[in-house]
């Protein structure tokens, strides 16, 4: 029971990051299964069974506080689909002992990847309002679905940056239309694990809770995303990242690093970490109080 509330609480707090910021959820999920010692393949399957109800909770919640374009949805959810499934397919395939650190070491870059393009880019917004061309969308797609199977996450880390590096769509929308399209990833790389793996190692009360804390937390996100600075919290969502996937690398038998040098390695990150953090909060803060509208103080009015 205490381990279905705790997952119910990953759940939660996975998919107020999800939906504020257009990724983690399946990162953080998965690494959370993967640290408890859960089969790579059944870690995936179990975080895409739960969030095909978070994703259409998320969709229909971004949808109703208008989050989304559906032009984007419709070009990037097919290969999307396309990719998932094929990734579904290819970890059923790989046995635990080769699936487990291949998959840390793809949560640990994604991983990386978030935490350098948030803490030094931000968001970039010189090209806001140009069309997104299918022949752009169509190949990220494929490679988003591709990477989020194989990865238990991936979708939202490498859709959502992508989008954002563009510039051509604002923040809310980049973050609900990646949200709103990863229902339709999430049913196919369901439909992949199942067919390769049957029901073997799938927990589905793990499943229920998972979704359990992604419902209540999916509409809550919605709102949020208009509020939290995508620019701290990508800092924050990488380095957990990071940190948590590097244990299972670090132990593996193709490095095999333990003891003080393996604290070593931890205190890097860490400090790395709050390095990071600490200056994509200044950062956000001087970038604010520059484009702040400047106050005049009004001449005061004398009575005659």
């Amino acid at each position: 029971m205490q381990s279905l509330v705790l997952l119910a609480l990953v759940g939660l707090g996975a998919q107020l990051v999800d939906g504020s910021l257009g990724m983690a959820y399946g990162v953080t999920s998965t690494t959370l299964l993967l640290a408890i010692g859960t089969n790579p393949a059944a870690a995936s399957a179990t975080v895409h069974l739960a969030e095909i109800g978070t994703t259409l909770a998320s969709g229909v919640s971004h949808w109703r506080f208008g989050n989304v374009d559906w032009k984007v949805v419709r070009r990037i959810a097919l290969p999307g689909a396309i990719g998932a499934f094929a990734g579904a397919t290819f970890l059923s395939w790989l046995s635990t002992e080769v699936a487990e650190p291949v998959m840390s070491g793809i949560l640990l870059l994604l991983g990386a990847y978030v935490l350098a393009r948030f803490t030094f880019k931000g968001l970039n917004s010189e090209n806001l309002g140009k069309p997104l061309r299918r022949r752009f969308l169509g190949p990220l797609g494929l490679v988003a679905g591709f990477m989020d199977a194989t990865g238990g996450g991936g979708w939202g880390p490498v859709g959502t940056p992508a989008i954002l590096a563009s510039g051509r769509l604002e923040p809310r929308k980049v973050i609900g239309s990646i949200d709103t399209s990863e229902f339709v990833v999430a049913v196919a790389a369901s439909i992949g694990f199942l067919v390769g793996l049957g029901h073997a190692g799938i927990d589905f009360a793990w499943v229920l809770a998972l979704l359990a804390g992604g419902l209540v937390a999916a509409p809550i996100a919605a709102w949020l995303v208009r509020h939290v600075p995508p620019r701290v919290l990508g800092s924050v969502v990488g380095g957990f990242i990071i940190l948590t996937n590097s244990n299972t690398i670090l132990s593996s038998d193709s490095v095999g690093l333990t003891g003080p040098a393996s604290m070593i390695v931890y205190v890097l990150i860490v400090a790395v970490w709050v390095a990071a953090v600490a200056y994509a909060i200044r950062e956000h803060r001087r970038l604010k109080a520059r484009t702040a509208p400047a106050h005049r103080e009004e001449p005061a009015v004398v009575a005659d």
